[in-house]
């Protein structure tokens, strides 16, 4: 009996595999290089649950890709956890629950031309980028 599960979970292994390798082959879409160069000089440090809402001196939807928001030199993103939803051309409307953007906070899009409701986003956490500082 456990020969036909280990099997099977053998086989699902070797099934994945190549949707893995496709999946890092690919091609980065336009959002994932406009973010790139956004943080360019920047690392990642430890993601957060919330962050601050002022002041926020930069904030902008890169479609398909991430929420990005800069306060101080720092700038804080977003990667949703569904960014395929995420599309520029919507408006992004916050109903929070406190004082801080959270990832528990609901975020409607509306579409900005026409103002119908498109969908909703969920946030994850918020991962900072900060300047590299060089060692010269």
């Amino acid at each position: 009996m456990i020969k036909p599960i280990l099997s099977a979970f053998a086989l699902a292994a070797l099934a994945a595999t190549p949707a893995l390798a496709e999946d890092v082959e690919r091609e980065p879409t336009k959002g994932e290089k406009k973010l790139a160069k956004l943080l360019e000089g920047r690392e990642a440090g430890e993601p957060e649950s919330c962050i601050r809402d002022r002041p926020i001196s930069r904030f902008q939807v890169i479609d398909k890709t991430a929420i990005v928001y800069k306060i101080g030199r720092t700038y804080w993103v977003n990667y949703t956890r569904d960014p395929k939803n995420l599309d520029d051309s919507d408006t992004l409307v916050f109903r929070r629950f406190g004082s801080q953007v959270c990832k528990t906070d609901i975020v409607t899009t509306i579409d900005r031309f026409n103002g119908f409701y498109t969908g909703n986003v969920f946030l994850d956490d918020f991962v900072p980028y900060r300047k590299v500082e060089s060692d010269g």
